[in-house]
């Protein structure tokens, strides 16, 4: 963190490529975050032995409404407001500067766990699948650090080039997925399909943790605005890119969970899944059973793909953030440069990627499983920030549009957002009253550890703020204004110098 005396910056170095992303590649950002063969294929069936619950497609259902209802205002915000980190400009802007400095180190936490959390999954899934096929024995850290090596390369080049390498990895993702679909439900068990799984009868026991995996599936929704700077047609492209990813995602989480538990059997779904915790749960397999082995190998070529391709998307969400705090001078100075021939931030990016490397080599020292520890554990963590910054977030929404309507409508600056806030609340409450049920185990330090640390990045957060406000007040009222951020300190630190 730095508080130095404001210098005038290069214009090129302190701002991100301006108009590359259209709708199309802002979308593919948002979608393979959370991609329906990694989401289904991988975080659904993980949690239907975790969790010990088939009632995933209702909990989409809820969680979908409840996000909607937080876009209304979300997305209105974007049109005053045009920062790469989305979530702490908004909150420093709708609730104060302190408080949205501690949800920026929340975000850059729970970003770097969904992040990293990936690499587990890459890894054991890509192991088991050599072994399978080639009868090679490859430890999952070296594939981890494969995928590492593709995200740290790729998360120094244009954002388009990015962009373009999702579109082509979603776009067969989607294709297939709806063809699993298709298999799935012409091959119910027991000759009928069953709607259990849409009631709430067969969620309600598990509801704060099956809510809790639903956040983390959903999570890359709210990435639309963190590249609006680099978008053509902002308010347009952040609008259409926010809605339509949280419809595509509903529809594809929603139909594929629970088309694979109506093939399974939903009776012995949660059984199936416990017996194969280890080796990635039973909806491949169930592919293989019910389509042919050509479709098992499809889908899990797919769901490999398909993980290094959320991986490259979360690493630059996470990279940005970093970028919007190390302009405005929360993080030291260096984090908000850019590099000349790309536009990436390059700082945020390398440090993500050092992040990794750390966390892989810890796992693979220590032995921990990379598909329970790593990604299930990481990830849902992950989510659980996310959906604390959420929470804040809609609250924020309500308290800017207070002070100044902006011309916006009563729905999108109120009845939403305080809509959204209390059914947000309501949520989180569920889910931290089950953590324990989430995370399978009753262990102290692994059920209170994450959210001990969020709690203690908040913290640390406030007070540096608070510590800015006193040392460096230009600094401190740059906070939250994004591409405006230098000006505004130059012109603070002018006006000193005159008076």
């Amino acid at each position: 963190m730095s508080a130095a005396s404001p210098v005038r910056p290069s214009v090129v170095s302190q701002a991100l490529a301006r108009d590359r992303l259209g709708v199309p590649s802002v979308i593919m950002f948002a979608l393979t975050a959370a991609a329906p063969l990694m989401v289904v294929g991988a975080l659904v069936s993980t949690g239907w032995g975790i969790v010990g619950t088939t009632g995933f497609p209702l909990a989409f259902v809820i969680i979908a409404i409840v996000l909607a209802l937080f876009s209304f205002g979300y997305v209105a915000m974007s049109r005053h407001i045009t920062n790469a980190g989305a979530f702490y400009s908004y909150i420093a802007q709708g609730i104060g500067k302190p408080l949205g400095v501690g949800g920026a180190l929340v975000a850059l936490v729970a970003y770097n766990l969904l992040q990293v959390g990936l690499y587990g999954a890459f890894g054991a899934f890509l192991s088991q699948f050599l072994a399978d096929k080639a009868g090679w024995d490859i430890k999952w850290w070296i594939l981890s650090l494969v995928l590492w090596l593709f995200v740290a390369v790729l998360g120094l080049l244009r954002v388009d080039v990015n962009s373009k390498v999702l579109m082509v990895l979603l776009g067969a993702e989607l294709i297939v997925v709806t063809i699993f679909d298709v298999i799935f439900l012409s091959h119910p068990a027991g000759g009928s399909v069953s709607l259990e799984p849409w009631t709430w009868g067969a969620l309600k026991d598990s509801a704060g943790p099956a809510f809790a995996v639903a956040v983390t599936a959903f999570v890359g929704f709210e990435a639309a605005p963190v590249f609006s700077e680099e978008a053509r047609s902002k308010n347009r492209t952040v609008a259409a890119a926010t809605f339509l990813g949280l419809a595509v995602m509903l529809v594809s989480y929603a139909l594929t969970s629970w088309a694979a538990s109506v093939s399974m059997g939903v009776d012995q779904t949660v059984k199936l899944a416990q017996q194969m915790l280890d080796t990635g749960g039973p909806f491949f397999p169930t592919v293989a059973e019910k389509g042919g082995a050509w479709a098992g190998d499809v889908g899990n070529v797919l769901l490999i793909t398909s993980v290094a391709a959320a991986a490259l998307s979360y690493h630059n969400t996470t990279a940005r953030y970093a970028f919007a705090l190390g302009r405005e001078r929360v993080l030291p100075s260096f984090f908000g440069r850019t590099l000349p021939c790309s536009g990436a931030p390059a700082s945020g990016s390398i440090f993500q990627t050092v992040i990794g490397l750390a966390v892989i080599v810890l796992f693979a020292v220590e032995g921990w499983n990379p598909l329970v520890h790593l990604f299930f554990w990481l990830g849902t963590s992950g989510g659980i920030g996310v959906l604390l910054l959420v929470t804040a977030t809609s609250l924020s929404v309500i308290f800017y549009f207070l002070r100044d309507a902006r011309g916006e409508g009563a729905w999108v600056r109120l009845i939403a957002p305080i809509l959204a806030t209390i059914a947000l609340g309501y949520v989180m409450w569920q889910v931290f009253d089950n953590l324990s049920l989430l995370l399978g185990t009753e262990d102290k330090t692994a059920v209170y550890g994450f959210p001990i640390a969020y709690g203690a990045f908040a913290v640390v957060g406030i007070v540096w703020a608070l510590i800015l406000r006193g040392i460096s007040r230009p600094d401190y009222d740059a906070i939250g204004l994004g591409a405006r951020a230098n000006t505004a300190r130059l012109e603070a630190a002018e006006a000193a110098e005159v008076r």
